[in-house]
């Protein structure tokens, strides 16, 4: 996540599932607006936190709003992929990175429905413009991911070359 947080330049961001807060802390100590979602309640200083259980099947807290990036870390829920999506505002960045299948050997999660099969979170963000996409092992601690930095398109979006990367041909 540190390595494309610097395409985050403006706020608000959007921490999911955002835990004890790790990255909702990061991005606020950085200057930025956060909000951060979660089902258990915190209190994240500078953050505004909103309590929520995203896979009850209940409405999306934030249904209308549009968020300059999106974080989600070790986290699946897969009917979120499109309201995660239409949550970026234009130029907006999604960092996004969770378990993925293989994992199981390496511990939990090892339930299948909490691990993205192959290609599968690339996939998911179809309508996004990928600046990065990594699938396989990682050490300390041995795990199996996915992760993916996109932006949605448009006249705010980030200059990739900025970051030292160049656009797909």
């Amino acid at each position: 996540m540190a390595r494309w947080a610097q395409l985050v330049t403006r706020g608000p961001v959007l921490d999911v599932a955002s835990g004890a807060g790790r990255h909702a802390r990061f991005f606020a100590g950085r200057g930025l607006q956060v909000v951060a979602v979660d089902n258990v309640a915190q209190r994240i200083p500078g953050v505004t936190f909103v309590q929520a259980d995203l896979e009850s099947g209940e409405r999306w807290p934030f249904a209308g709003q549009r968020f300059a990036a999106v974080v989600v870390t070790n986290y699946l829920h897969r009917p979120l992929f499109a309201q995660l999506e239409q949550a970026l505002d234009e130029g907006g960045v999604l960092i996004y990175e969770t378990f993925a299948q293989g994992n199981e050997r390496y511990g939990r999660p090892s339930n299948p429905d909490f691990l993205l099969r192959p290609g599968e979170l690339l996939a998911a963000i179809a309508g996004l413009s990928v600046v990065a996409y990594e699938e396989g092992y990682l050490d300390s601690p041995p795990r199996i991911v996915q992760r993916v930095t996109a932006v949605r398109q448009g006249a705010m979006a980030p200059k990739l070359e900025s970051v030292g990367c160049k656009e797909n041909p």
